[in-house]
């Protein structure tokens, strides 16, 4: 078993999102993915990800039938309606389908929260680390950058 630290970067290939900062939240139960805009238009579930601030931010807009909502508690014990999707998040090269709800994080400076229901049974938990798993995927590219291909004669 794999061990994460307190925040780490983590790759949303689905969609289109590579090295994003991600709390590590034992705390939190479901996973949440900063989203500035969020409506259903016609059945299907419109979002924006991300906002103008954030250097990721792409203003590219994603569209889903399959999405559901549903009332979450945040860090603050309110109750807030959101909308959530299923996607894949690859922490460690293991990609894991996954739920995240959609919220604004914008004030806050992860961009995604990892909560339990992804963790759990995967990652031991280390609050003294952080960006273990970007740290190996980082060495893993510099290492295949130093392997020599064979000169042809």
């Amino acid at each position: 078993m794999e061990t994460l630290g307190r925040y780490d970067r983590v790759d949303l290939p689905g969609l289109g999102l590579y090295n994003l900062h991600a709390k590590i939240d034992t705390g939190a139960y479901t996973s949440s993915l900063h989203c500035a805009r969020a409506e259903v238009v016609n059945g299907r579930l419109e979002f924006v990800l991300l906002d103008e601030e954030h250097p990721e931010f792409t203003g590219m807009k994603f569209v889903v039938n399959e999405f559901d909502e549903r009332n979450i508690k945040n860090s603050f014990g309110e109750v807030e309606r959101r909308f959530l999707i299923k996607t894949e998040v690859v922490i460690y090269g293991q990609t894991i389908e996954t739920e995240f709800s959609l919220s604004n994080r914008g004030s806050l400076k992860f961009p995604i929260l990892l909560g339990r229901k992804v963790l759990r049974g995967r990652f031991i938990i280390d609050v003294k680390q952080k960006n273990l798993s970007y740290k190996q995927k980082r060495a893993k590219r510099v290492n295949q950058k130093k392997i020599k291909l064979p000169e042809r004669g």
